[in-house]
């Protein structure tokens, strides 16, 4: 019969405990626990740390009475599956039972949220979806700045996440920790719960152990109404008539102008070339779908490109195409007070230290406060929808659902009325031909 027995070997201030597991003359093997009892605290005949205000002697008394059991369990498990019992064998064992890393993948990956998350994010680059393609370059990335969210949690609770942990307790406590301290909007704090309640179904399927509260309805997804913009029909065509004698104002215009009149992302569209060009019209395949789209030339982009001899705008960054854009806007007198959120500075501390974030901020600004990149293709979605088939549209804009579409575009109660006020005074005025 294997036995365990803890002892410790010097009489110090602070004192090691080793366990020693022994069975006859098959193995006999001590590793320490890495948990200490303090001078003269220890009693060899109780197997257990005595009465002491050094330490919790009672919470080490349990996870050592805990550990003789766990090892014996295991033990009786190892005889059916022939495992080798050796020191590595009995280390691996404690550190399983204190929630420790082994630096066995294997088993690591098992048992904490951050090790399995890094592998799930490695096997992403092979994993297939199920439509059979691969996994977005961009769905990567987010899996990575969710697992560094969740390592950041871990650093500011000082304490490791197991896969047993990802409890409603662990949901209510994240998001508290990206409301509070991150100062993360609903949105982009859902992205990440998405995330997780993925990570959490696919450890399931593996038959890793973990709660089921991920599935449980409470297990949400903070979300919350987007106040995004969009330029209407008058606000384009007064951008494309304001001139400017800037030559990088006029360039990144000229680009503006494309992206509103075309639909594709800023991804898409600050990479089109003159060979994208096919008669009239515009051939690409789009980076995030990697679906072919192929869109009529409008005429104020031909006219761009005929002032430019064929070619398209010189190439700018995203990032100094969304700072032009605002002041281009603002030139234009895209100046409507409107709702809206816009990154505004937010100083925090942090251990003492003060750091400045950037966040989203809901309020109501000047209209051109507020134009990023996005709205060229919301806007493009937004003025055609009602004008023109929706399904058109969305082959375009690279929606699969309307539902998905109707929540992307951007028109409000009273721009519909406004549409039915105007079929009427059409309807009104030739009744005969209607």
């Amino acid at each position: 019969m294997a036995s365990v027995r803890y002892r410790i070997k010097t009489n110090n201030d602070w004192n090691s405990i080793y366990l020693r597991f022994k069975q006859g003359k098959q193995f006999d093997i001590e590793i320490s626990t890495g948990l200490q009892a303090p001078k003269d605290r220890w009693s060899d005949a109780k197997q257990n740390v005595l009465a002491t205000i050094d330490v919790d002697y009672k919470s080490i008394n349990t996870k050592l009475k805990e550990l003789d059991s766990f090892i014996n369990k295991e033990y009786s498990s190892s005889l059916l599956s022939e495992e080798i019992i050796n020191s590595k064998w009995l280390k691996e064992k404690i550190n399983i039972s204190f929630n420790r890393e082994t630096k066995n993948a294997e088993i690591d990956d098992k048992l904490f949220l951050t090790n399995y998350i890094k592998s799930y994010i490695a096997e992403s680059h092979t994993r297939k979806t199920k439509k059979t393609t691969v996994v977005k370059k961009r769905t990567i990335q987010h899996y990575t700045t969710t697992l560094n969210k969740i390592t950041a949690f871990e650093k500011y609770s000082n304490k490791r996440m197991l896969l047993e942990n990802i409890t409603l307790d662990f949901h209510a406590d994240f998001i508290a920790f990206l409301e509070n301290e991150q100062k993360l909007n609903p949105n982009t704090i859902g992205g990440y719960i998405d995330d997780i309640k993925q990570f959490c179904s696919y450890a399931n399927k593996k038959g890793y152990e973990l709660p089921n509260d991920y599935k449980l309805t409470e297990f949400y997804s903070p979300t919350n109404k987007t106040k995004d913009i969009y330029l209407k029909e008058d606000e384009i065509n007064l951008v494309y008539n304001t001139t400017f004698e800037q030559d990088y104002l006029d360039n990144a215009k000229d680009w503006f102008i494309i992206g509103l009149r075309t639909g594709f992302r800023i991804s898409d569209f600050l990479k089109l070339t003159a060979k994208n060009i096919d008669n009239d019209f515009i051939h690409k395949e789009t980076l995030k779908t990697e679906f072919p789209v192929i869109i009529p030339i409008h005429e104020q982009v031909k006219r761009i490109l005929d002032k430019r001899s064929g070619n398209f705008p010189r190439s700018i960054s995203d990032q100094k195409f969304n700072d032009y854009i605002k002041i281009i806007c603002e030139k234009a007198g895209i100046n409507e007070i409107v709702e809206g959120a816009k990154m505004t500075p937010i100083e925090t501390t942090e251990n003492g230290k003060k750091q400045t974030l950037h966040r989203k901020t809901f309020g109501k600004y000047p209209k051109f406060e507020l134009v990023s990149s996005h709205i060229c293709r919301r806007s493009f979605a937004s003025n055609l929808y009602g004008k023109i088939e929706t399904l058109t549209i969305m082959k375009i804009t690279g929606h699969s659902t309307e539902k998905q579409f109707l929540d992307y575009i951007k028109i409000t109660p009273k721009e519909y009325a406004e549409k039915l006020k105007a079929y009427w005074k059409i309807y009104n005025k030739q009744p005969n031909e209607l």
